[in-house]
């Protein structure tokens, strides 16, 4: 389905974050690798999350939900023989469990998404991999890829982090369940090394050992380890948020969104940074954004590595900023359920904003006084690029229809439910 965003001045009214996607799917994977009964408060409910709740089941774990928690009893370093898993679009639960995936005999991921998760690449985290004797065959890197497993080996192990911090947190969440001890030391440069900081996080809590450089350059993982059955309660969402704070950034607004943890080690709570930065006047105090939003913003400069899925959010605010915007280190978004910088700005330009684009970097130069609108756009089947898309056009001078919006259940479903109550001019069509 589509939406047609309209120009709306106002946005009004409080909302609660939603839980945090990336804790969830953390937290889902490790009740899932204990042998014990793990419960989850307040897990995400989204298409990614979904995935992984669908495909842990299929490898042997017991899941029972209500309204307010999710208990798992796990299946440990023992996961059920299945021959095919699906994780629709989800990469970072395919790469996760094609980690998992080594402790099994055979087991091939399938391809329900060729035009986004099917482009992507894995390569480096078959390589490394390969270091612990699991064969994989795969298609130039890409879906649809089996696993060929059962008997991983510990030792000196090696991965690219330049294109995603996903295959070392894969490896981190395999690497103390093998009998050896293992040493994993990162290639290049190492992407979005604040995710890597919530990996961690989540391991400690699930009672496992590693030592980390400070750099997250190399690791020493002990082998012959247990995850713990704990309770684990999942914090609220900052990328999904970010494009709500936006929204209100850059209309007339009173918007509160609670549930967002000042010292949340999510990198995306820079957007209340970089949204001061930008003079929108707003408060963040017991764990609740408050935005008083005049529509007036100022230009900023930011590394987004830190923040990867809060840099579209971020960008459509700077479409009306005062000034030049320079959003740099952000290269990684290129790897993403599309192009997120070529297929994004493209779509902007469609609209009326001035973008510019270099390899690392998206360069904005805004328009205080809005873009012309009036398009249909594509949004690439992205759930990030049809949120952002959606800030842009409440600015419009004319309607943005954004196809195939739907896909924002992959991270937020109830986006459109919540810039609506806040006031958006959205609607849904056919």
């Amino acid at each position: 389905m589509d939406v047609i965003v309209r120009p709306t001045l106002n946005l009004q009214g409080e909302i609660g974050a939603l839980s945090s996607k990336n804790y969830t799917t953390r937290y889902l994977l490790v009740a899932a690798l204990s042998e014990g009964t793990s419960t989850i408060y307040y897990p995400a409910h989204s298409e990614d999350s979904d995935a992984i709740r669908r495909c842990i089941a299929d490898l042997g774990a017991e899941l029972t939900e209500d309204d307010e928690k999710i208990v798992i009893r796990g299946f440990g370093r023992h996961p059920r023989d299945v021959a095919e898993l699906n994780v629709g679009n989800a990469g970072a639960v395919l790469r996760f469990l094609m980690g998992v995936a080594a402790l099994s005999s055979e087991i091939t991921f399938v391809n329900t998404y060729p035009d986004s998760l099917g482009k992507r690449p894995h390569d480096d985290l078959i390589q490394a991999l390969g270091q612990l004797g699991v064969q994989v065959e795969h298609h130039n890197g890409r879906l649809p890829i089996t696993i060929r497993g059962g008997k991983p080996k510990g030792g000196k192990i090696s991965v690219s982090g330049a294109v995603s911090s996903q295959y070392l947190s894969a490896l981190l969440f395999l690497a103390p369940l093998l009998e050896e001890d293992s040493e994993i030391t990162v290639l290049d440069d190492l992407k979005s090394k604040v995710v890597i900081g919530q990996t961690l996080e989540v391991l400690e809590q699930a009672g496992i050992v590693i030592h980390a450089a400070d750099d997250y350059m190399s690791f020493k993982v002990p082998g012959r380890q247990a995850y713990a059955a704990k309770e684990y309660t999942v914090q609220g969402d900052y990328p999904g948020s970010a494009a709500v704070l936006a929204a209100a950034a850059v209309t007339q607004s009173d918007v509160k969104i609670h549930r967002l943890a000042e010292r949340s080690k999510q990198g995306e709570r820079a957007i209340v940074d970089v949204l001061k930065m930008m003079e929108v006047p707003l408060t963040h105090e017991n764990g609740t954004v408050h935005v008083l939003g005049n529509g007036r913003l100022k230009a900023v400069e930011f590394d987004g590595d830190a923040a990867t899925d809060a840099v579209l959010a971020m960008v459509a605010a700077a479409v009306f900023a005062e000034g030049t915007s320079r959003f740099y280190n952000v290269e990684n978004l290129r790897y993403k359920e599309c192009d997120r910088i070529t297929d994004y700005l493209a779509e902007l330009t469609r609209a009326g904003a001035k973008v510019e684009e270099r390899r690392d970097e998206i360069i904005v130069h805004g328009t205080p006084e809005g873009v012309e609108g009036g398009v249909t756009i594509n949004a690439h089947y992205d759930h990030r690029v049809i949120m952002a898309l959606t800030v842009v056009g409440l600015r419009a001078r004319q309607p943005l229809r954004i196809k195939d919006a739907h896909h924002v259940a992959k991270s937020y479903p109830q986006y459109f439910d919540h810039l609506r109550a806040l006031g958006a001019d959205v609607e849904w069509v056919q």
